[in-house]
């Protein structure tokens, strides 16, 4: 499955079905073009690895009492460093980030997350490397 986004429940938009579409034709393309046994080179590419899930600060009975700092939303794949802004509580306050690394948060304040208890996701910027690839035909 392909999952491109953000894109709000039940909303049809035009550029994220564009992206839909060219990333499904690259997928099909190296199909073809591997069982055609063209070889791929070597290569590294950067990905995110999901760390964990972070919840909404809350009360004693479960409720929420902050929300996303307004400098966190709308920034998914930007790095998150210690000191920075999370959350904001109902009385002003604000909550910053308290970690030993970077981080890059990601579906950050999406709705269909909240009954999931998800503010957002933690990742790590990782470089995955892969060796020369080529159909073995036997």
């Amino acid at each position: 499955g392909v999952e491109v986004g953000p894109q709000p429940q039940g909303v049809a938009r035009a550029d994220v079905l564009d992206k839909m579409r060219k990333i499904v034709k690259h997928g099909l393309d190296f199909v073809q073009l591997f069982n055609e046994g063209k070889e791929f080179p070597p290569c590294t590419i950067e990905v995110f690895k999901i760390m964990e899930k972070v919840d909404y600060p809350r009360n004693k009975n479960g409720e929420i009492i902050a929300i996303i700092h307004p400098k966190l939303q709308d920034q998914d794949w930007q790095p998150l460093k210690n000191g920075d802004p999370l959350f904001l509580t109902l009385d002003g306050k604000v909550i910053l980030y308290q970690g030993n690394c970077t981080v890059y948060p990601t579906f950050i304040n999406e709705a269909a997350y909240y009954e999931k208890k998800q503010a957002f996701v933690k990742t790590e910027k990782i470089k995955l490397t892969a060796k020369h690839l080529r159909l073995s035909v036997s």
